[in-house]
């Protein structure tokens, strides 16, 4: 059995090659999220005229990793303080968001949000919404940083090993 969430944390390159190195995501695929518009481009989306945010599609096994540690690694690799900002990238595609398809998620999302926003003196700008649409983006996006090791990424190489070595750890 696996489950779904759904991670905007800025250009989804980086954003997907980071959740692929954690173990117990079996799945990953990139695209856009919570819009007003059937099936955008990334051209159109690229505009920010059609309300999408770059992110992540997450499957992951919840009997090897929780969702609540997903969430702490989310929260690792972007700036929560940055509204429609994420390392050099700009505009409303590179908000950050969690977007769920299961209502009871929202309490464990909730928990992990409060928690991490407690390490900041400023407010998160992180939505917490439920997945309106989702729409794949191009193939020549889907694994980009595999197909293209030295193509640019806003996260730094050092967090690709960090995620790559993280384990939950089990009560």
């Amino acid at each position: 059995m696996t489950k779904d969430i759904y991670l905007a944390g800025g250009c989804f390159w980086g954003t997907e090659h980071y959740f692929k190195q954690i173990e117990g995501v079996v799945e990953t695929e990139v695209g856009f999220a919570n819009g007003h518009t059937e099936n955008p481009t990334y051209k159109e989306v690229y505009t920010d005229q059609t309300g999408f945010a770059e992110t992540v599609h997450v499957k992951y096994n919840p009997d090897v990793i929780s969702l609540e540690f997903l969430l702490q690694m989310f929260f690792k690799a972007i700036d929560p303080t940055s509204l429609n900002k994420q390392g050099h990238d700009e505009g409303t595609r590179y908000r950050t968001g969690i977007y769920y398809t299961e209502a009871t998620d929202l309490d464990i999302i909730n928990k992990v949000y409060d928690e991490e926003q407690r390490n900041y003196q400023q407010t998160f700008v992180v939505e917490k919404l439920p997945l309106k649409n989702f729409y794949t983006a191009e193939e020549y996006h889907q694994d980009y940083l595999d197909k293209n090791p030295t193509g640019y990424c806003h996260l730094p190489l050092s967090l690709f090993e960090f995620a790559k070595n993280a384990k939950e750890k089990k009560a």
